[in-house]
């Protein structure tokens, strides 16, 4: 399985419009992004992670066996830990499942599946600027749950918008309904005298 995975890592030079398209993913890459969300699981998870080499291969290979990523997301968690184990691999189907278990822990916590990446955009650095994305979403929902897990400048990420949940009795919404009814107005002893509509159509 192992030299499988290095197989899929060593993809060759893409042509083309997929070249183009590739392109058009790297660009989306934020390297000052980059320098905060280093920065950040370096503090959340400890020295024991490391630091990567700058730039987006060094990120890349950096997180890629899913293990840093998931001792960021335990790092979030009081109690039990969502990934019981962590543990580094050189085989392919090891790390992308470690990535899998990263990813399931992160939908738990509160990312939107459309704030999430794949499982290849990581492994085989399709599009590293979702795993940003990604790494971005979850900055953000731990400083706005302010649990007391974060770790970092809270300046970082911006807060996310928290729903407002209103609850509301019966008796509350009947008389909402009320309301609306008298807003909308009456019609009782309405009618149509004394309005004209033209000329009535003679029939020959």
């Amino acid at each position: 399985m192992a030299t499988k995975g290095v197989g899929m890592a060593n993809k060759g030079p893409a042509y083309g419009m997929s070249r183009q398209v590739q392109d058009k993913i790297d660009s989306k890459y934020d390297p000052e992004l980059e320098l905060i969300l280093v920065e950040w699981i370096s503090r959340q998870c400890g020295s024991g992670v490391g630091k990567p080499e700058a730039g987006k291969m060094g990120f890349q290979s950096w997180l890629k066996d899913g293990c840093v990523l998931s001792e960021l997301i335990n790092s979030l968690y009081t109690g039990d830990k969502p990934v019981k184990k962590i543990q580094s691999s050189a085989m392919a189907f090891k790390q992308m499942e470690q990535i899998s278990q990263f990813l399931n822990a992160s939908e738990k916590y509160g990312v939107t599946k459309t704030d999430m990446f794949q499982t290849v955009d990581l492994w085989e650095g399709k599009d590293l600027a979702a795993v940003q994305r990604t790494l971005l979403a979850l900055g953000s929902l731990a400083v706005t749950k302010d649990e007391g897990t974060y770790n970092g400048d809270p300046n970082w990420f911006f807060k996310k918008a928290q729903e407002n949940k209103r609850e509301f009795s019966d008796d509350q919404l009947k008389a909402g309904k009320n309301v609306i009814g008298l807003q909308m107005g009456t019609n009782r002893g309405a009618s149509q005298e004394g309005m004209s509509y033209g000329r009535p159509r003679q029939i020959l």
